[in-house]
């Protein structure tokens, strides 16, 4: 992921639906949810819900796929995964105990998502 990419991605998350859409994404995991559920979850509307999945969408941190007469949005776990490697690329510098917080969280995720692509 380049600059531009993580500036677009960050753009979008620096909105609280957008933020709570993309974490309720992340906990229903590879499977996703309608939108209808996923405006439910999150207390908006169904026409707030589109316009912030549509965001999510073009920054790349979500895809889309229709199931019947539904929508199901996922996230783009290679995305993610890139952004926060942007983060995290030069963290340590020579002190792995800085990082240790954040990989005890990520290695709570399991193997399941590593190779999800739903974008």
């Amino acid at each position: 992921m380049d600059e531009s990419q993580a500036l677009a991605a960050f753009m979008a998350l620096g909105q609280e639906h957008r933020l709570r859409a993309l974490r309720a994404l992340v906990k229903a995991g590879p499977d996703g949810m309608a939108s209808g559920a996923l405006a439910a979850a999150i207390g908006v509307s169904a026409s707030t819900i589109s316009f912030h999945l549509k965001e999510l969408q073009q920054a790349g941190l979500i895809g889309s796929r229709r199931a019947g007469r539904s929508i199901i949005y996922s996230v783009a776990y290679p995305v993610l995964s890139g952004l926060v490697e942007f983060l995290m690329t030069d963290c340590c510098q020579g002190h792995p105990e800085v990082c240790a917080p954040a990989l005890a969280a990520l290695s709570a995720c399991g193997p399941n998502t590593k190779d999800v692509d739903h974008a």
